[in-house]
């Protein structure tokens, strides 16, 4: 395999989900069905018609009339991801597909590809013609496309959408390749991640998840992996992972995933919690809390996947990942209710829930970091806590950071990129209920709002790095009940997009 590019279709291959080609054309070979964008034609609030986006391909003058004519009897608005079809039988194009791209921004094209992808399933073929200034188009129309078309399956039931290839008319195909580059691997890496949060945990486990990472990496220059396995966590004191995964005939791991370009001058470390399914251990979720609770580990697909998209970029950002990976299981060895666990580095810590097992393996990979890394920012992403979908929705996560400006930096990306998260407070008068009679914190504490007492607990585990770290807790957005815009039911690879467009600001 070359590289993290081909990581995907390498990897899974028993995964039934294909990838569209886009290219980039100044002019068709073959116009069998044309895709025309459509603004609003006036102010949100004003009642002009819709109308064409001017674009500087050479477009029959019939086409573009009929087209234009077609506008106002269809209704359309303009809207991002509205989209009217009309039959040319006898002519060519033989199909006009009118797609709403609201303003023109980035998100809008987004919403629109996505719309586009499940509109048109079942052609074969799109011509899509762009405006002269392009790069949101492209960027924002190839995500939409490649994420709206994203499908997990196991089985070869189900039709398969016929939808292959995609043809993009720009007045200058060099100019955007490399817009067109950067949103594919954006694309492939969310993707990616979608496929390890999606498979089922009778597949993966944490040996299962460390050997996709080694697959990945295999053969790509300046990538360096280490994964850690129980006699090793064991020796270096890692309590936290080796408490939570004792339950578990699948013993647990740590890979540590280390993009080091030569030109770097910026060191991330990103962590991600990597529960591979969790039954809540002795202190048992209830059946339906359990259902989905192979998605525990969205936080490592995530952060894994940004890697990968980092090296296939090459982002002159050092980018050091570290996945804790176990099975949360009930067992006569399952750690219990009230256990002290020694943590890297000497803290200890008292739970009286094994169900707030999250906080415990991060603990573990932070201590980690600040001691044995030394990065200059540190970043951790985690379906941590209930309370984030209680506090702020299905599609939001919950940033927490003392640092204002690195806060800022993460929200601004995160939102260009199509995702969405809010930033929460560290209240100092919380940090009482992480007191402990028998430890040196009490990590399951029923007093406190649940994602910021948890959020209070890995700061503990910062260190000097305290003012330059980021704790997301993405538990909410890791999972979508249904399709909306480029998201797919299941699994969104949440925080793909927004990690790399912030490490793509750090070079």
């Amino acid at each position: 395999m070359a590289g993290p590019s081909g990581a995907r279709s390498t990897i899974f291959s028993e995964v039934r989900s294909s990838v569209l080609a886009i290219r980039l054309v100044t002019g068709p070979d073959r116009l069998d069905t044309l895709v025309l964008p459509v603004r609003p034609g006036g102010p949100a609030d004003g009642d002009a018609p819709a109308e064409l986006v001017p674009t500087p391909s050479a477009l029959p003058d019939d086409v573009l009339a009929e087209a234009a004519a077609l506008i106002p009897a269809a209704r359309l608005t303009g809207r991002p991801g509205e989209a009217r079809e009309h039959l040319r039988p006898t002519r060519t194009p033989q199909r006009l597909l009118l797609l709403g791209v609201g303003d023109g921004d980035e998100a809008g094209w987004r919403t629109a590809g996505a719309a586009l992808a499940r509109a048109a399933r079942a052609e074969a073929r799109l011509v899509v013609a762009l405006p002269e200034d392009a790069p949101a188009a492209v960027r924002g129309l190839a995500e939409g496309l490649l994420l709206g078309s994203y499908r997990f399956r196991l089985t070869e039931a189900g039709e398969a959408p016929a939808l292959r290839d995609v043809d993009l008319l720009v007045a200058d195909v060099e100019a955007y390749r490399p817009v067109l580059e950067v949103a594919r691997t954006t694309a492939e890496m969310t993707r990616l991640a979608r496929d390890l949060t999606n498979m089922p945990s009778s597949v993966k486990d944490p040996e299962w998840f460390a050997a996709q990472v080694e697959a990945a990496v295999s053969g790509t220059p300046d990538l360096h992996l280490r994964v850690r396995e129980p006699d090793e966590l064991a020796t270096e004191g890692f309590g936290g992972i080796l408490a939570v995964g004792n339950g578990s005939a699948s013993g647990p791991r740590l890979v540590e995933l280390d993009w080091r370009p030569a030109d770097a001058r910026t060191h991330v470390v990103l962590v991600g919690k990597g529960i591979t399914f969790d039954t809540g251990g002795i202190s048992i979720k209830p059946r339906d809390a359990m259902k989905l609770m192979r998605k525990d580990m969205a936080g490592a697909a995530a952060v894994v996947a940004a890697t990968l998209g980092a090296a296939a970029l090459k982002l002159p950002v050092r980018v050091t990942t570290l996945t804790p990976l176990a099975e949360n299981m009930v067992s006569g060895s399952a750690f219990r209710p009230g256990d002290i666990i020694r943590h890297y580095g000497g803290l200890t810590s008292e739970s009286t829930n094994s169900d707030a097992e999250g906080r415990l393996v991060l603990a573990d990979a932070l201590a980690y970091a600040v001691a044995e890394l030394r990065p200059d920012l540190l970043v951790d992403l985690a379906t941590l806590t209930g309370a984030n979908a209680v506090a702020l929705g299905k599609r939001t996560g919950a940033l927490y950071s003392d640092n204002d400006e690195l806060a800022e930096q993460l929200l601004t990306a995160i939102a260009a990129a199509g995702e969405s998260a809010w930033r929460m407070p560290l209240p100092a008068d919380y940090v009482e209920h992480l007191g402990s009679e028998l430890a040196d914190l009490h990590s399951s504490p029923s007093a406190g709002a649940g994602s910021v007492t948890a959020a209070l607990f890995l700061r503990e585990f910062t260190g000097d790095l305290r003012d330059r770290w980021v704790h997301v807790d993405m538990s909410a957005p890791s999972w979508a009940d249904g399709d909306a815009a480029e998201l797919t039911k299941g699994a969104t690879g949440w925080g793909v997009r927004g990690l790399l467009r912030w490490l793509a600001t750090l070079t």
